[in-house]
């Protein structure tokens, strides 16, 4: 991701627009482009300030509130499939989740596929009518 560009540049292209110039004028001056000078002197004058918007998505993870949902649908049902929980968890909550983040979210919170000691899955490919169990582990020491 590219770093913001510095508190003294951003204050710069201000104090140049400031002073009567334009928004393209103070880019084509200091080598940055239009739309980030436009985009600064608005936030100036909204904000009153120049500093950088912090960078990076979200950091908390949606399907937190819905812990205790999620954990009792497992605990009721083992079997459950993650498009099934996904479905369930959309009916229940209202709050739409990928079975892909379900299934990291899960095993972040200690659960995961019951495998034999060899790493493979317990149940033979030729008897794959059920779905697999979700066993509850002790979490993970770095998960959260």
């Amino acid at each position: 991701m590219p770093k913001a560009y510095s508190l003294d540049l951003r204050e710069r292209v201000v104090w140049f627009v400031e002073a009567g110039r334009s928004c393209r004028a103070a880019a084509a001056h200091f080598s940055v482009s239009v739309s980030f000078a436009v985009r600064l002197m608005r936030a100036f004058r909204t904000a009153g300030s120049v500093a950088p918007r912090p960078s990076g998505g979200r950091r908390h993870a949606k399907l937190d509130p819905h812990k205790a949902f999620l954990t009792a649908r497992i605990e009721e049902k083992s079997d459950i499939t993650m498009p099934e929980l996904a479905r369930e968890l959309l009916a229940a909550t209202g709050t739409k989740a990928d079975p892909a983040s379900l299934s990291r979210f899960l095993i972040r919170n200690g659960y995961h596929f019951k495998k034999n000691a060899a790493g493979k899955r317990a149940r033979s490919p030729r008897y794959q009518s059920g779905a697999r169990r979700m066993d509850r582990h002790a979490p993970a020491a770095h998960a959260a």
